[in-house]
């Protein structure tokens, strides 16, 4: 399945949902949003700095990461950037595929 980091940083709207309710509520709204679409969450960290949240989730598809992206961002209580990770396997297996690409001015 492949997985996904959601990078937040909260509003003040969002910052007083989480001094209110507190990071476990947020865990444990993420992780049913993430069962909801059949994945499920790996982790979830706050942080200090730039970004206030990181999370990974496995989820069935870009499609699905897009629709809790789309949600999440609407709020107006979480401004979030998503990130495909892929696994070295992964890696692997696109640097053995040939693409025939012609840079810009060649």
């Amino acid at each position: 399945m492949p997985r996904f980091l959601f990078e937040g940083s909260y509003t003040q709207a969002g910052v007083q949902g989480i001094q209110s309710a507190g990071g476990t509520s947020r865990r444990d709204a993420i992780a049913n949003v993430t069962r909801q679409l059949g994945g499920e969450l790996e982790s979830l960290y706050f942080a200090l700095g730039d970004s206030d949240v990181y999370v990974v989730v496995d989820l069935p598809d870009a499609v699905a990461a897009t629709a809790v992206a789309l949600a999440v961002n609407a709020s107006g209580a979480v401004a979030v950037k998503t990130v495909v990770l892929l696994t070295p396997e992964e890696v692997d297996a696109a640097a053995q595929r040939s693409v025939d690409y012609r840079p810009p001015g060649a």
